[in-house]
């Protein structure tokens, strides 16, 4: 871009914003020589700089364009343009000087404040490049004020303005799942919402100091995106992660934040760090019951045992009696005592349980129909769904 007023100033303001190409791809239009356009679009084809002599009307491939425009930006991207004032008068201009400020909707950023040297004679110039790395959203002014004093001794100035406008590269949402284990696990959709396709160089989960991060998207060491993770414009990617809270510090709600890095086609890099992200604490009943141990497969009219874990959550001390329940369906029967005392729980306080059931239909089934009664406070707690377990038929021998 240009900026310059011959009648009152003898110096000139060129800012070019430095971007890489993009691509560009003809559009081959023809049509048979007895239809009315004739060779009119024949024609009009060998005068296109992208085509190739002999095969005009063959899509050959992708093009590098210029820029024609500072055109959009994205954020966290970095901002690089070139600043150039040039002496276009006969005569020669002192104290020149030049200062680029890029302002936002919320502060002001001063990226340059260039000086020429004692004189800029005719046809001089001086200039710097800029650089600044897009930390916000919305439109961005960039300001050039060049100063100089005249001929007559004048101290003269003028400033121009380029409108830039800074767009969401990435839509990124973000679901919680809390286990009965204490572990999280953090599901991040990252969706590319720009106008080529990127390359997503990273996507990391920076934990906070409560939890242990564990990433779940890679397979034998390799990620399961591939070498290259290449995302078209509105396609998306789902990342998961799971979180273990440190001991004492399961009720921490900080999980940390995501920094992606990401790659255009041509290259150019974008790096996006989300804010602090919170999860919402479960909330627990008085007595919490944690699944520590279960087969991953039983068969079918075979007793399998699992091990459960009760925790007093509730601040005082109880009495509890483990009652069982067939549920409708009836895919498992339990093999227990119901109505068996299991004693006193303190506050804060666990203990294991094991516990034996029947499957009497295979799939996937729930573990349901466990009750606890708390004598001494007349309360009672009913868990259904607190596991599942898939049965099969036994193999028959050979």
């Amino acid at each position: 871009m240009e900026a310059r007023e011959k009648n009152e100033h003898p110096l000139s303001l060129k800012v070019m914003r430095l971007t890489r190409p993009s691509l560009f791809s003809s559009m081959v239009v023809t049509c048979e020589q007895g239809d009315v356009p004739g060779h009119l679009f024949t024609n009009d084809l060998k005068k296109d700089l992208t085509a190739v002599t002999g095969s005009e009307t063959l899509a050959v491939g992708q093009f590098l364009l210029l820029p024609q425009s500072f055109g959009n930006l994205y954020l966290g991207e970095t901002f690089s343009s070139y600043v150039c004032v040039q002496n276009n008068s006969s005569v020669t201009v002192k104290d020149v000087a030049v200062k680029s400020d890029l302002q936002t909707s919320s502060q002001k950023v001063s990226l340059s404040a260039i000086r020429a040297p004692q004189e800029l004679q005719p046809r001089h110039t001086v200039d710097e490049v800029i650089h600044h790395e897009v930390t916000e959203l919305g439109t961005h002014i960039l300001v050039c004020e060049v100063s100089y004093t005249s001929t007559a001794g004048l101290a003269k100035s003028f400033r121009k303005f380029f409108k830039i406008q800074v767009l969401n590269p990435l839509n990124v949402k973000t679901n919680f799942y809390n286990a009965e284990s204490d572990d999280v696990y953090l599901e991040a959709q990252v969706q590319n919402m720009t106008a080529g396709p990127i390359c997503l160089e990273k996507v990391q989960l920076e934990s906070s100091t409560a939890f242990t991060v564990r990433s779940l998207n890679q397979v034998n060491g390799r990620s399961v995106f591939g070498s290259v993770n290449v995302v078209q414009p509105q396609a998306c990617r789902q990342f998961l992660y799971c979180l273990s809270p440190k001991p004492s510090l399961a009720s921490a709600t900080n999980i940390g934040k995501l920094d992606i890095v990401w790659r255009s086609n041509l290259g150019e890099r974008g790096r996006l760090q989300t804010s602090q992200l919170q999860r919402m604490i479960p909330e627990y009943r008085d007595v919490r019951i944690t699944v520590i141990e279960l087969p991953n497969m039983v068969y079918i009219e075979e007793p399998f045992t699992f091990t459960c874990k009760l925790f007093n959550t509730s601040g005082r001390k109880m009495e509890l009696t483990l009652n069982l329940h067939t549920t409708t369906p009836c895919n498992l029967v339990w093999a227990d005592i119901s109505g068996k005392l299991l004693g006193t729980l303190e506050a804060a306080a666990s203990k294991e349980l094991t516990l034996t059931a029947v499957p009497l239909a295979t799939g996937l089934h729930n573990i349901s129909g466990i009750q606890l009664k708390d004598s001494l406070n007349k309360k009672t707690y009913d868990y259904d769904e607190l596991a599942q377990v898939f049965v099969v038929q036994k193999p028959v021998a050979q």
